[in-house]
């Protein structure tokens, strides 16, 4: 079915996702709400998020995407449910943080930067009880307004920021969780604290399970030529342009 991918984000987060989905799979057509206007998403309420984020999938919807992707780990652990029981035709693929790829990597002292909903949520404390390995230490953090940031471009209070929650644990971390999608778009300037540090991104995770439900689902776009991305922002348009211009880089 040559449909569109339906994306989903609190702003320019979900960019980190597009961007592995168009390496996975580049013959596919995108549509990705970028919802700035709203952003952050890490301090609303669990009634807030899902009148928001439905919403965008009803939208979503009516551009006749084949599937919505819930690019944003907030979205995904408080709404993913919810949405799942009102639309039981749509399929959905969420974003949690790559806490397994922390197990996998045999990580022993992991820090889980994410947004404060994330970082209380139910799901990250599941995801922490089947991955977390024994003789591994995990510690939750929040980015508190770092989304928001981000979205402003508002770099020395990124790195302030970044500076004080990380620089305590710069000796002693080996591995961080970036538990929202906007925070791959800062990979340096955390690594740049926190240097020894292995930055974990579930990106790639995301785009194989796309591509996986897919196949099972024979929804696989059939043209050969490179997809088309179409990106709408609620806020701003001239983010339209900076989207593309991250995106491309």
């Amino acid at each position: 079915m040559n449909n569109r991918i339906g994306i989903l984000d609190s702003g320019l987060g979900g960019l980190s996702i597009l961007k592995e989905l168009r390496n996975v799979l580049p013959n596919e057509d995108y549509l990705f709400y970028e919802d700035s206007i709203n952003n952050p998403y890490g301090s609303k309420s669990e009634t807030e998020l899902l009148k928001i984020v439905s919403n965008i999938v009803e939208f979503l919807l009516k551009r006749d995407c084949k599937m919505i992707v819930i690019a944003c780990n907030t979205a995904t652990t408080s709404c993913m449910k919810s949405l799942r029981e009102m639309y039981p035709d749509t399929i959905f693929v969420g974003t949690v943080p790559a806490v397994k790829m922390a197990y996998d990597n045999n990580c022993k002292n992991t820090i889980i930067l994410s947004t404060p909903y994330t970082m209380n949520s139910k799901r990250v404390e599941e995801l922490i009880d089947e991955y977390h390995n024994p003789d591994q230490n995990i510690i939750n953090i929040s980015g508190e307004n770092l989304a928001n940031l981000i979205e402003n471009e508002k770099y020395d209070e990124i790195f302030a920021l970044l500076e004080r929650i990380l620089t305590p644990y710069k000796d002693t971390c080996d591995s961080i969780v970036l538990g929202c999608t906007h925070y791959p778009l800062i990979k340096d300037i955390i690594q740049s604290i926190v240097p020894n540090a292995k930055l974990l991104d579930g990106s790639l995770g995301v785009a194989n399970e796309v591509k996986h439900q897919l196949t099972i689902n024979n929804l696989l776009n059939t043209k050969s030529i490179l997809g088309d991305i179409e990106i709408i922002n609620s806020k701003d348009n001239a983010l339209v342009d900076r989207s593309f211009e991250i995106l491309n880089n």
